[in-house]
């Protein structure tokens, strides 16, 4: 799906806001995701018609499964889910999947500065291998040690990988 100038700027205005709201609060509000939601239907209707409908939907979908899952697995909070079910269907479903991997990458590449910066890396190193064993076991790891559940740790606030995501995605459409 094309992204237009109104998409770009509802995208950027959305995870400023999310990632603002996350650092300071340390949680996204239920009012923003559900705005972001109806506004990008609302614009992806106006602007595409039934198709763009259509590919907020399965921006939507796609990404509430994925975040689902890994909130199921306690990787993600309840917010982080509908955040990024709001940029999916913002952005359509190719566009999320690119958001997606750029904040990951992102996200992964600010854990190693805090975890080098807070001296954890043997801990963190400890702890990976801890999640692998359990997994592979098919036992949930938080179950055993409350810091790998995101909901109870220190984790980093989602949002601002996924706004940094977003900003690299923009930047690299430009290019």
């Amino acid at each position: 799906m094309d992204l237009p100038a109104l998409s770009q700027a509802l995208l950027v205005v959305f995870v400023t806001t999310a990632a603002l709201i996350d650092l300071r609060e340390r949680r996204i509000p239920n009012w923003l995701s559900l705005g972001g939601l109806v506004l990008a239907f609302g614009l992806n209707l106006v602007l595409h018609q039934l198709s763009g409908l259509w590919q907020s939907l399965v921006g939507l979908v796609l990404a509430f499964l994925i975040y689902f899952a890994l909130y199921w697995l306690r990787a993600m909070g309840a917010g982080d889910v509908k955040m990024m079910a709001a940029v999916g269907a913002i952005v359509g479903p190719w566009n999320w999947m690119v958001i997606f991997l750029l904040s990951s990458l992102i996200g992964g590449l600010l854990a190693v500065v805090v975890v080098l910066w807070r001296r954890r890396f043997r801990r963190t190193v400890s702890n990976v291998g801890y999640l692998i064993y359990e997994w592979i076991h098919l036992r949930p790891p938080y179950v055993r040690r409350q810091e790998l559940d995101v909901s109870k740790g220190f984790g980093l606030p989602h949002a601002l990988s996924v706004a940094l995501g977003s900003f690299a995605f923009l930047f690299l459409r430009t290019r």
